[in-house]
């Protein structure tokens, strides 16, 4: 990953995100992930998020945007955020080592069809990599929003969102940005198409 040194300006400091939105290869990857959640929602099924520090911030941000609301009024969907619950990672950390947080509740959750998805901005998340490893092995549908190459936790994924190279904060902001638009085309899908109000 790219160190970023010395002191900088309003302009430079923007121009580190000058045109990362407008990459046309994020409208097929967005749209991809959107009919994943979206066909699993319609069967009954669930989504998973998980990430680390920052990561974690936003895998617990878009699972509250589905779970409770994003844009428009309708029921609420089963999605979570496997950071959460502190005495479950804590015991799994304990017993089991730090790499296997998100892999051991993705056993414990994931059933066949549901959408595990893993945010890491180096795409080389131990923890992350084994979270979509295991949910392969249970059936359901992988994503990882990853950066700079997308690292190991690209090659355990159906579907990726491939951010830039670059720093976390960089990283982060367009899997934010690409998110929030995936939550908004799935709740437009579920309400538009299939009445879900």
């Amino acid at each position: 990953m790219n160190d970023v040194q010395g002191k900088r300006g309003f302009e430079e400091l923007l121009a580190d995100r000058h045109g990362l939105l407008d990459a046309p290869h994020y409208r097929a990857q967005v749209e991809a992930i959107a009919d994943a959640i979206v066909t699993a929602l319609r069967a009954g099924k669930k989504v998973l998020w998980c990430g680390n520090g920052g990561s974690a911030a936003e895998a617990q941000h878009m699972a509250a945007e589905l779970s409770g609301r994003f844009l428009r009024e309708r029921p609420g969907l089963h999605s979570e955020a496997l950071s959460v619950n502190s005495s479950t990672l804590t015991c799994i950390g304990n017993d089991y080592g730090y790499d296997r947080v998100f892999s051991r509740q993705v056993e414990a959750f994931a059933h066949a069809g549901d959408v595990v998805i893993g945010m890491t901005t180096s795409g080389s998340s131990r923890n992350v990599v084994l979270a979509l490893e295991a949910a392969r092995k249970r059936g359901a549908v992988t994503v990882a929003f990853t950066g700079n190459g997308g690292g190991k936790v690209a090659d355990n994924a159906d579907l990726v969102l491939l951010g830039p190279d670059g720093y976390a904060a960089i990283v982060q902001e367009v899997h934010q940005v690409m998110a929030h638009i995936v939550c908004d085309l799935v709740e437009q899908r579920l309400i538009f198409e299939d009445g879900l109000a």
